[in-house]
């Protein structure tokens, strides 16, 4: 029996978002928008559930569209809550932010639908500025969601609808009260609807308290006790830690290898091997947490043009890069649980295409990996244990023999990341060069006696300590300024002790004792 497919027009969704659907070749509906679109665009809430990379997005994006009431319509004339946020999607992180956002704005266009990314490590000033002028769809992480309501800038008070995307992490224990926070700033007739590859039962039940008779929809094959696409091959093999970026340099020599993703479980292994890479002749770049988010939205640019073909990422990025490309993935590291592995591997065979996953168990992590293989089901229960020069290497991933783990010069076509402009997004949290300090922050850092010392000077100027409490002439004791932010040890650095204080002293009590008497 032949596989009927469906196209979104048959599926009842508007036209105008066919049509800008149409513009990006996507046409045809993968089985979760083809089950859920029907249902979602009555309004009815829902958990849907599939496999990595078949499309969960459009699921609930294309009901959230329909949805909306945008200037280019004739009712925004008449609408209240125009400039608004009428639709809110929260995601747990940066990357996946601006994949929805851009997945939104490209089946969106043709409405006229503003669709704004709010995430943290960016200046609020443009998201406020964006906000200001009117946006019916926000996409964004809870962090700076709950800061930017916080600060009355936010207001989901005309929210229609509610989507959680990779509902497992959203409703984790940990998300649990950022996520009740967002829900009671939305009416209680949004309609919400939970989107996600993993959802196990405690999970679900939880969802449940913020939906109203959901429906559960599922996606994937009954049969199936692996939630991964089936068109992905695997490879597990155990692995020597000092061999591994050797092993790796010769699988990116792969005949039809295209972009690659390597997984680690830390940044400083990232940062590590993708300088490795580079070194070698690979066009690498890294995404983790120790960088700036201008440098991460830089690498990930770059990946997407094709100007590197190899990121290295911690699992902070695996939720949110959706390549259509992506050839292969390989685990550096043994991933935590089977979640994760789920969630990396899913990154290639996106979207109907193959893809190739390899993860490389270290000795002690034997046992963990003995755990993920039997939660999934595979057939992988004692790794292979293989080196850089092991044959079935080659003959399984269909790599040249006699290669190096040097890139030969001639296959060192790409731009690499230099070739990707840094975006300046006037990040936070980053601590730019001291400013010359202005008048009132010299007096705040010095003592108040009036002296122009520096902050922090253990020096005299004019007999007195600087940043010291001095006396006055009263005989009290003069308090400093504030410490300035930036400033130096000021407020902590002790006063040279005057060694004629004592006889001081002696002598003013003996003038206080004559006078009282």
């Amino acid at each position: 029996m032949g596989v009927f497919i469906t196209t979104f027009a048959e599926l009842g969704v508007p036209e105008a978002i066919c049509e800008s659907l149409a513009e990006h070749g996507i046409i045809d509906a993968f089985p979760i928008q083809e089950m859920t679109l029907p249902l979602a665009m009555t309004g009815k809430d829902l958990i849907g559930q599939a496999k990595t990379g078949t499309g969960k997005t459009f699921g609930f994006g294309i009901p959230l569209l329909a949805q909306m009431i945008t200037p280019t319509q004739d009712a925004w004339a008449d609408f209240k809550h125009a400039g608004k946020p009428q639709a809110l999607v929260v995601v747990p992180t940066r990357e996946l932010a601006i994949q929805v956002a851009n997945d939104l704005e490209k089946a969106g266009k043709n409405v006229g639908a503003r669709v704004l990314s709010l995430y943290g490590g960016k200046a609020y000033e443009p998201q406020v500025e964006a906000l200001k002028n009117g946006i019916e769809v926000v996409v964004g992480t809870p962090g700076r969601l709950i800061d930017l309501i916080k600060q009355n800038h936010l207001d989901l008070s005309a929210v229609k609808v509610l989507v959680m995307d990779e509902a497992d992490e959203m409703l984790d224990m940990g998300f649990l009260p950022d996520v009740e926070t967002l829900v009671s700033k939305t009416p209680a007739s949004r309609q919400t609807m939970l989107f996600s590859a993993t959802m196990p039962g405690q999970i679900v039940a939880l969802a449940r308290r913020y939906m109203t008779q959901p429906t559960h929809i599922r996606a994937a094959d009954p049969l199936s006790d692996s939630s991964t696409v089936d068109a992905i091959e695997q490879h597990v093999w155990r692995a020597h830690n000092m061999d591994k970026p050797e092993l790796v340099a010769r699988v990116l020599q792969a005949e039809g290898r295209g972009l690659t993703m390597v997984f680690c479980r830390t940044k400083r292994v990232a940062g590590n091997l993708a300088d490795d890479l580079n070194a070698r002749g690979f066009a690498a770049a890294a995404v983790h947490g120790d960088l700036g988010q201008g440098a991460r939205e830089q690498a990930l640019r770059a990946f997407r043009a094709g100007k590197v073909d190899v990121l290295v990422a911690t699992d902070v990025a695996a939720r949110g890069i959706d390549v259509a490309d992506v050839t292969h993935v390989i685990n550096y590291e043994c991933p935590d649980d089977e979640k994760t592995y789920l969630h990396r591997v899913g990154r290639t065979g996106r979207a109907g295409n193959s893809g190739v996953a390899i993860t490389l168990v270290d000795w002690q992590d034997t046992n963990r990996w003995q755990m993920i293989n039997r939660a999934l089901g595979l057939a992988f229960h004692d790794p292979i244990e293989t080196y850089s020069s092991s044959p079935h290497l080659y003959t399984g991933l269909n790599i040249p023999t006699g290669i190096t783990g040097q890139l030969p010069n001639a296959s060192r076509t790409r731009e690499g990341l230099s070739g990707e402009k840094i975006e300046d997004l006037g990040e936070t949290g980053q601590r730019k060069n001291k400013r010359p300090q202005t008048g009132d922050a010299r007096r705040g850092a010095g003592s108040s006696s009036g002296s122009r010392t520096g902050a922090g000077s253990g020096s005299r100027s004019g007999g007195k300590p600087a940043g010291s409490s001095s006396r006055s002439g009263s005989g009290k004791p003069a308090t400093s300024g504030a410490k300035s932010e930036g400033e130096g040890q000021s407020a902590t650095t002790r006063a040279p002790r005057d060694p004629n204080a004592p006889a001081r002293n002696r002598q003013r009590r003996r003038s206080n004792s004559s006078e009282s008497s």
